[in-house]
């Protein structure tokens, strides 16, 4: 039956929507249940839920589902009406949190009154019918809890839920005044804590020495402003930080460490570097912006909707500098999918249930705003298992006007485009400047963001005919408003009106309006709001014109007329007191040692490439659509059956000769022995991807993402300064400059052990390099019978932080990780002259599990087998097959073209053996292994 909401008001019908046939949904859900140890289920049935609110007679109801709810050629339906469940049945409903933003509610709030039907409210939820025997209250309330559904942001119950509506009230929130003078160190740090800051104590006592010289205490919106542009992810204060190491040593600042390695390369192509949202390069007149984003905390606690607002944060950054998005990257990092629930900590999502979570909320955002996700890597570690790492990047193509000018002048108006603001994302920059405890998803509600792709992909459209209009441009991303509009009057001021911010619903206190990360909203810098809000009103978008910038220096914010703040804007940005801080530098060992060789190295190769960490991730590439706009020419899965690992991605306009390469560079396990080695190592292998791929090694520019732990303490921030140092030579060694980054600290979870809990130091490079002939472009796998195997780069006994190691039981952590190879850019020149000159018909390089795992994929992709000899490549049988040297590349050519890739190579080429028909991967003396056998370790499940 139908029922009111909270007793009194219109009626609220109840819709539950089933998929016709076999649901996959549903079969997941179920081995999810049984790998979490929850025992008694038989079967899982899903349905959809949805809550409408209003008057509605028969005729409405039933446009309500044949128009706007149901597809019936999928599913079916009914109304007001919950069947009563089967014998042995059980039920769990769930439904959203009060205030969590709800896209799907939303579109059909919209899309109902465009077919003039009046609704009072929507929400979504929910229903899984449960089978098994003996299913008591208790085993369905830690199966709610653990798989379906996130007490973060949903509710739940055992049978029919009660939604929630976002009403709220209209009162007006009042504005309060924080005491902060008189308030000694004790109070400052209680104060810091109740309020979620993320200050030091040196920083809570400059603001409160500043609000002492102006006489007055702050506003909670004044406090929050400057937590917000404080916080470690605004300000990077580690990154900014004056270091000094043990001994006495100084450091330059690590920020200007990879800004004066891009400086000291000096590339023309630069356009833009280390300023605004993202990096811009200039490919021969293509103008190109690239930016990547960590998304990690908010996707511990609500693993779809950080992973999905991820992915629309960083599409906003590309929108950010005027540009169009043509394609996204992700790099996802979990703890083991097969982690006995037991082992959990508490308060702790199971990582299957992250890893479900977050690859739905990438796949759902890329695919519905229409962008292909072409590159990325999945990686599995325990140290990943309380801090998932959620890296996602995007790049875009610029109109050549706008690459050098986004700077607003003083009148222009500040005009808000896109979502509505709500209480998502409240805290989001202060709440990921935190390690995390067991009490953090208890609190952390409203730090959570829910994503609106189709509000984007408007506003994508509209900024493709508006740009012209805005001086000046940038996504409302951590810290809101408060952040958008405090960074755009840098150096000038503006005058801000809280009252005209367009609202999900009422009842929002001015410092939540000013700080909410609500999703899909950009701020521009309009000189004429006319002609944008005939735009706006063409494509659908909201906008709401707040406010000016005024060339006074100071930023000043009003509630319906009243001041709430006013605080002095170089105060605001250069107030901050900077860092110093102390760290433990790396002594790492550089001496080569060899691996005794298992007397199995057959059992060996395959236990490798059945490793989490190499084997196929083609069920979950599948899950994007890398082929949307038509443009990618090197996809991410290759070969004979497209189930062939990639390297690096070429993407081209479809009537464009050139094009642009994209690789990815990550290796934690390097990280935990030599952070230095481990940067220069993920440096090389960006950029190696993307030259097998087709890019021009003169022509490629990097990102970084530092996920690392927390930065005070010396041990670790020794290793990130090591990090950094390997960057900057490896950037300069290559000639590839940096032109944007990003770090996320503090990736550690306190426990109820008391102990603190790291991430392994995490680095993730991204190389967007210039591919001139998107004809001459290579893929890995192995291409004709006869063709000739030649290996780029030496093998050496570096195996500390190997794959090898973990799987043959040898990882003591002896030895060293693999050392930067410094003829690697000129072989990386010369084979780049192969490929263009058509001598290449594959390419691969050589990375976790050595070339036995590298060799082997390519016989995988290709359906051939391939026959090398191993003392042509090292003098200990464990080094050829299994180091992990840097700067390798195996390379198949045809033999009619042998010696003339010889002699392009100048000697940096060796011949290792040959492509097969039989279909047997032997590597002389001590592997021969069924390609059948191979292919079943690496694909497995994803078969």
């Amino acid at each position: 039956m139908g029922w009111g909401a909270h007793g009194h008001g219109p009626r609220v019908w109840r819709v539950v929507i089933r998929a016709l046939g076999v649901d996959p949904r549903e079969r997941a859900l179920l081995d999810d249940a049984r790998a979490l140890g929850i025992t008694g289920v038989d079967a899982i049935r899903r349905a959809d839920l949805v809550f409408i609110r209003g008057d509605l007679d028969d005729r409405v109801r039933a446009r309500l589902l044949d128009e706007l709810l149901v597809d019936s050629l999928l599913q079916s339906a009914v109304i007001d009406d919950a069947p009563a469940p089967e014998r042995g049945v059980r039920i769990v409903e769930t439904a959203l949190h009060a205030g969590v933003t709800d896209p799907v509610a939303a579109e059909i709030m919209r899309a109902a009154a465009l077919l003039d039907i009046k609704l009072d409210g929507a929400a979504t939820g929910r229903r899984y019918d449960i089978e098994g025997s003996a299913l008591s209250n208790g085993a369905m309330n830690r199966l709610a809890r653990r798989l379906l559904a996130n007490p973060v942001v949903e509710h739940w119950s055992l049978g029919e839920v009660t939604p929630s509506f976002a009403d709220g009230s209209d009162a007006n929130a009042p504005v309060d005044i924080v005491a902060i003078r008189d308030l000694e160190g004790s109070g400052l740090r209680k104060l810091n804590r109740e309020r979620g800051l993320a200050l030091d104590l040196e920083e809570l006592r400059t603001i409160q020495r500043w609000f002492t010289s102006a006489g007055r205490d702050p506003t909670d919106v004044e406090l929050e402003t400057l937590a917000q542009t404080w916080s470690e992810h605004c300000a990077h204060k580690t990154f900014r930080a004056e270091i000094t190491l043990d001994g006495g040593e100084r450091v330059d600042t690590l920020l200007d460490q990879l800004r004066a390695a891009t400086a000291s390369i000096g590339a023309p192509w630069v356009r833009s570097a280390f300023v605004g949202n993202a990096g811009i390069v200039d490919f021969d007149g293509d103008l190109i912006a690239v930016k990547a984003e960590t998304h990690n905390h908010p996707s511990a606690v609500e693993p779809f909707g950080g992973a999905n607002t991820g992915v629309g944060g960083v599409i906003r950054d590309v929108l950010g500098v005027f540009a169009r998005p043509i394609a996204t990257t992700d790099v996802l990092c979990f703890g083991p999918a097969d982690l006995d629930p037991a082992a959990l900590p508490e308060g702790v999502l199971h990582p299957r249930r992250v890893r479900s979570g977050v690859v739905a909320g990438v796949a759902d955002y890329g695919n519905k705003i229409g962008l292909p996700t072409v590159a990325g890597a999945v990686l599995y570690d325990p140290g990943f298992t309380a801090n998932p790492l959620v890296f996602c990047g995007c790049i875009g193509r610029l109109p050549t006007d706008r690459a050098d000018t986004n700077q607003p002048h003083v009148g222009d108006r500040i005009v808000v485009i896109g979502g509505r603001t709500g209480r998502d994302g409240i805290h989001g920059a202060t709440f990921s400047s935190m390690a995390m405890d067991a009490t953090t998803g208890d609190i952390a509600g409203a730090s959570v963001q829910i994503g609106d792709p189709i509000v984007e992909k408007l506003l994508i459209e509209l900024l493709t005919d508006a740009g012209h209009l805005a001086t000046a441009i940038t996504d409302c991303g951590a810290g809101g408003l408060s952040s958008a509009v405090g960074e755009m009057a840098a150096g000038i001021g503006a005058d801000v009106e809280l009252a005209l911010v367009p609202l999900k619903y009422q009842g929002l206190a001015p410092w939540e309006i000013w700080l909410s990360e609500a999703q899909e909203r950009m701020v521009l810098s309009v000189p004429d709001v006319g002609p944008l809000a005939e735009l706006c009103a063409r494509r659908g978008v909201e906008w709401s014109d707040i406010g000016s910038f005024t060339g006074d220096g100071r930023l000043i914010v009003r509630h319906r007329g009243h001041v709430v703040a006013d605080l002095d804007i170089d105060f605001l940005h250069d107030g901050r007191p900077q860092r110093h801080l102390t760290g433990e530098r790396q002594r790492p060992s550089t001496n080569e040692l060899t691996r005794p060789l298992p007397s199995d190295a057959n059992s060996v190769l395959l236990a490798l490439l059945s490793h989490p960490n190499i084997a196929s991730k083609a069920r979950i590439i599948r899950r994007y659509d890398h082929e949307i706009l038509g443009s990618s020419v090197v996809r991410p899965l290759t070969g004979a059956r497209a189930d062939g690992p990639g390297d690096g991605v070429v993407l081209a306009e479809p009537r464009s000769k050139s094009g642009i390469a994209i690789g990815i560079g990550v290796n934690a396990w390097y990280g935990e022995h030599d952070a230095a080695r481990m940067a220069e190592a993920v440096v090389d292998e960006a950029i190696r991807n993307a030259v097998v791929a087709g890019a021009d090694p003169d022509r490629i520019a990097l990102l970084d993402n530092f996920s690392w732990g927390d930065p005070t303490r010396p041990a670790t921030l020794g290793s990130l300064v090591a990090a950094v140092e390997g960057c900057a030579r490896a950037a300069i060694t290559h000639g590839a400059p940096f032109v944007s980054g990003k770090d996320s600290l503090n990736n550690e979870y306190l426990g109820f052990d008391g102990e603190r809990h790291a991430v392994p130091p995490t680095l993730v490079i991204t190389a967007v390099g210039h591919v001139p002939d998107a004809s001459a472009v290579s893929s890995p796998d192995i291409k004709a019978a006869g063709d000739r195997l030649y290996l780029l780069g030496r093998s050496l006994a570096e195996f500390a932080g190997s794959h090898f190691d973990l799987v043959a039981g040898t990882d003591t952590g002896a030895g060293c990780v693999p050392a930067a190879d410094p003829d690697a850019p000129t072989r990386y020149r010369q084979l780049h002259r192969a490929l263009r000159s058509g001598l290449v018909r594959a390419a691969h390089d050589a990375s976790e599990g050595g070339l036995a795992v590298t060799l082997s994929e390519m016989a995988i992709g290709g359906l051939l087998g391939v026959e090398v000899y191993l003392d042509t490549i090292a003098s200990d049988y464990a080094t050829a097959l299994f180091s992990e040297s840097a700067g390798r590349v195996v390379v198949e050519v045809a033999s009619e073209d042998a010696q003339a890739f010889v002699s392009m190579m100048e000697g940096h080429a060796v011949e290792i053996g040959r492509v097969t028909t039989a279909p047997r991967i032997v590597m002389h003396p001590v592997i021969d292994v069924d390609l059948d056998a191979a292919r079943a370790a690496f694909i497995g499940d994803d078969a």
